[in-house]
């Protein structure tokens, strides 16, 4: 039953969304899924469809766009498998079935902890109780979907023997996916492709399904982990774009999509991945989620392709492989100028667009063109890298209680102030002056007193899209909503079970302390979004357990 490649079953929507303050709308999910798609991901874990009724109606969504036919583009006929997590009951299965329906090929996961510290301290039940349960709710899964995963929770640090009995009850049970989580990253290589190994050789009908690991970074061995379960057997790798997840995050799905395509020598088997989506799929995500990637990130940070180093240039001017083991446009990174500028029409931008996997008409075209104009008059080129954040900047703002319409600045050695003019939700303009510590503190105040959202800022990061002095600014911001005031029966009970939950922004423009505004501003909208309970798609959705 093993495939003739390695499953990419990405994460990204479900394990990915749950890093703190990386949630998304249902807008952002569904954009992400149809990169997942063109990626050629084999199964999209698009959400925990019991979580909430957004989770629910998210993961549908993703079924019916992308399951039933794929995207254009996408590198394989059958559209991906669309999954929904699941614990192990009646009614989180229920939902996920309920969520998955649409799709062509839909899949139940579902996972029950098997550890000693988790029988013990979480569920509070013995192996016999574990293993029934297992069997019970595999095979309610298997009734309802032919397609079932099932995962021992905590698989890494489960005694063997146990593993095998709970392995063993999932397969005859009807489950069709095995999957080896290490829940807390807590083994290291050697040790967990022995364990796939020894799972391998030891679990009776183990040939009949498909293995699969799901590997943390809480060591920063996620993707060697991963790695060395492929070398032992494994045929389906868990994995997120970036690395995002749960405390240090998941694998990321470019290292190891990369590791398996650069040393197919040694591994003997790839992957269906378009690696030429990699950059790509990667910045998309950094957006919507407001992680930024760091430079020396392998396969996607900005210095990926980069040498200093004199004697690295050198060798790099006399044959690139001294210094490269596989080429920037290989994963998407090439450096493609574009030449777009302010006589460019609507035509050749819609097209270019549409080359860089944004197909964007009718109303959402006419704002981004408008916003490409602006950038025209103030750069002399306009690189892709420039229309990439234009248009994510563009699409992937939550819905505007609060816009951004005049600000103005004074900064120095003397007092920094800053004067803000927001329209409101009612489409009334408000202005507000305020001094700070510097400009960008300034204008938060001013922002703050005509909001009336109190927030913490946990994070401000600022990066160039390209080089030069007329660069586009990007900044991303992280805050911790506080109390205010809204009737009580306009209050989301979602949001008062999430009162330390961590929200982004992101905002674009040629005027960092204008790009700063932007960023604070709809991280702000965003918990507007939640507190009131918005059900709009283009409205935050809810976050996963």
């Amino acid at each position: 039953m093993q495939p003739d490649h390695v499953r990419i079953f990405d994460t990204t929507l479900r394990d990915g969304e749950q890093s703190p303050g990386a949630t998304m709308t249902s807008s952002e999910k569904l954009e992400v899924a149809k990169t997942l798609s063109r990626l050629g991901v084999d199964i999209i874990e698009a959400g925990f469809a019991a979580a909430s009724p957004d989770d629910l109606r998210a993961v549908k969504t993703i079924a019916e766009a992308v399951g039933v036919t794929g995207v254009e583009g996408r590198p394989v006929p059958e559209p991906p498998t669309i999954c929904s997590l699941a614990r192990a009951t009646t009614s989180d299965i229920d939902q996920a079935a309920e969520a998955i329906a649409p799709a062509k090929h839909g899949r139940i996961h579902t996972f029950l902890a098997t550890s000693p510290i988790h029988r013990e301290h979480k569920l509070r039940m013995s192996k016999g109780q574990v293993l029934a349960k297992i069997t019970e709710m595999v095979s309610y899964a298997r009734s309802i979907r032919e397609d079932v995963e099932f995962s021992p929770e905590d698989a890494g640090r489960t005694e063997m023997e146990f593993l095998y009995e709970a392995l063993q009850a999932a397969i005859e049970a009807g489950a069709t996916t095995l999957n080896i989580p290490d829940t807390v990253g807590y083994t290291i290589p050697g040790e967990f492709g022995e364990r796939i190994a020894m799972i391998r050789e030891n679990v009776p009908g183990i040939e009949k399904v498909v293995i699969s690991v799901h590997c943390h970074n809480d060591l920063g061995l996620a993707v060697a982990n991963s790695l060395a379960a492929v070398q032992n057997g494994a045929r389906q790798v868990e994995v997120a774009v970036n690395g995002i997840g749960e405390r240090a995050g998941n694998a990321s799905l470019e290292e190891v999509v990369m590791a398996l395509y650069v040393r197919r020598d040694l591994y003997g088997i790839g992957t269906q991945i378009d690696t030429t989506q990699l950059t790509r799929a990667s910045r998309l995500v950094s957006k919507v989620t407001g992680m930024v990637v760091q430079p020396n990130k392998a396969i996607v940070g900005a210095n990926a392709f980069a040498h200093e180093a004199g004697i690295h240039q050198d060798g790099m001017l006399k044959h690139e492989e001294t210094y490269e083991i596989m080429r920037p446009e290989t994963v998407g990174a090439g450096k493609t100028q574009l030449v777009l500028g302010k006589h460019s029409g609507r035509h050749a931008f819609a097209n270019r667009l549409m080359e860089l996997g944004y197909p964007v008409s009718g109303d959402g075209l006419d704002k981004a063109f408008a916003r490409f104009k602006k950038l025209a008059d103030k750069k002399k080129f306009i690189t892709d890298a420039d229309l990439v954040a234009l248009i994510s900047d563009e699409l992937y703002q939550p819905t505007e209680y609060w816009k951004l319409d005049k600000i103005q600045v004074g900064c120095g050695t003397g007092m920094p102030t800053a004067t803000v003019r927001l329209v409101g939700p009612d489409g009334q303009a408000r202005i507000a002056a305020e001094v700070g510590t510097g400009p960008v503190d300034a204008v938060y105040k001013a922002i703050q007193s005509l909001v009336n959202v109190p927030c913490t800022l946990l994070e401000y990061n600022v990066q160039s899209v390209t080089e030069g002095i007329d660069a586009l600014g990007e900044v991303s911001v992280r805050v911790v909503p506080g109390d205010y005031d809204l009737p009580p029966d306009r209050i989301n009970p979602q949001y008062e079970q999430s009162r330390a939950r961590v929200f982004h922004g992101h905002g674009a423009h040629t005027d960092i302390i204008v790009a700063s505004a932007k960023a604070y501003i709809a991280a702000i909208n965003r918990i507007l979004a939640l507190k009131e309970g918005t059900r709009d798609e283009n409205k935050a959705a809810g976050s996963a357990a």
